[in-house]
């Protein structure tokens, strides 16, 4: 079996993590695989030695010459290989693969990672997946979106927890909170940082460590001044392998207006941390953590529920322990194997094509 996975790079992200897990396995099993980067060819993870890596192009910039060129680029890996299957991750990478694979045969299946109403342009983003053969989606909310001849081609795959990670000592638990994630509108960091500001008010030893770049790093930094917290709050920047230098916070704080399933969430939750998220779409916050028994699912933009959850679980470290033993059976539920079993169901159904 041959099998081409496509992204915008292999830089630090929930869809690459998936990608480097699935594409480790594969190539262990045997499958040739491709991972072929349409903007750039940065990797950030660790990749069995036999897997080939294809880059298309750097950062378009806007340059419609740029983009055009990707296409090619793609289409010429594509016509090299014409009995792979395709895999596309990402809304630029599935627009980009869908055009270079028109007129070819290869078997096209399309991963929607993120929730489908934060799509800027759904009615491209569906025509575009009208060319897939399947349809993989991470949670049976983010399926339900589509239009019914969509839904037919679909299937819910979750997210996998890389199988590395260990339940940590739960007794040896530091006075921080933290939060994993790239510094993006999506996020809504600003909601945490007024949160924590509040629960420091009665909880003083606490600091809040963010890990992760992005854009809005100077305007959050502002914010924690604005706020009186500059000193208590850290951004980590990214960080590889950010499991280890959480797997003692006190506890585990997701923000986000909207997710599809949070890698760093599950990796928290499979290191037995206790956990706090807010209920976003499309629903894989409430997949993961069954509300006071492996979690506390808070709604989407509430300050005061934030930090009374917080609070909740700093003043009761007795519960906060019995949550974490219960987050850390999702290691079960979403493990590789189980998951990596599910996706080489899809991927052979070009068996059948």
């Amino acid at each position: 079996m041959k099998v081409i996975f496509t992204v915008a790079s292999m830089a630090g992200g929930g869809a690459e993590r998936v990608i480097s897990i699935l594409a480790n396995h594969l190539s262990q099993e045997g499958w040739q695989v491709t991972i072929a980067m349409a903007a750039g060819e940065r990797v950030d993870y660790s990749l069995d030695s036999r897997i080939r890596l294809f880059c298309a192009g750097g950062t378009a910039g806007g340059s419609m010459v740029k983009r055009l060129r990707r296409i090619k680029r793609l289409r010429a890996l594509f016509l090299q290989e014409p009995d792979a299957c395709v895999v596309s991750f990402g809304l630029g990478s599935n627009f980009y693969t869908a055009a270079a694979l028109v007129g070819l045969g290869n078997y096209l299946v399309i991963s929607e990672r993120n929730d489908p109403a934060a799509c800027p342009h759904p009615h491209l983003r569906n025509l575009v997946f009208k060319r897939a053969d399947a349809l993989v989606f991470q949670t049976g909310d983010a399926l339900r979106c589509f239009p019914s001849g969509l839904q037919k081609r679909g299937i819910v795959i979750p997210n996998p927890i890389s199988g590395g990670i260990e339940p940590c000592c739960e007794n040896v638990r530091k006075k921080t909170v933290a939060a994993v994630g790239r510094l993006e509108p999506q996020k809504n960091y600003p909601l945490l940082l007024r949160a924590f500001a509040a629960f420091r008010r009665t909880h003083s030893s606490y600091t809040l460590h963010i890990f992760g770049g992005g854009c809005l790093l100077q305007e959050l930094q502002e914010m924690t001044r604005e706020l009186g917290i500059e000193n208590v709050v850290i951004f980590e920047g990214y960080v590889k392998n950010v499991h280890e230098r959480i797997r003692d916070a006190g506890m585990y704080v997701l923000s986000s207006d909207y997710e599809g399933i949070s890698n760093a969430l599950l990796e928290a939750m499979a290191l037995g941390l206790p956990v706090i998220s807010t209920d976003c779409p499309i629903g894989g916050s409430r997949l993961c953590i069954e509300h006071e028994k492996s979690g506390l699912l808070v709604s989407v933009g509430d300050t005061q529920g934030m930090e009374k959850a917080m609070a909740r679980l700093a003043e009761n470290e007795d519960y906060a322990r019995k949550l974490g033993r219960e987050a850390a059976k999702v290691r079960e539920r979403f493990s590789e194997k189980t998951v990596v079993e599910e996706w080489k169901k899809v991927l052979r159904g070009r068996e059948g094509k």
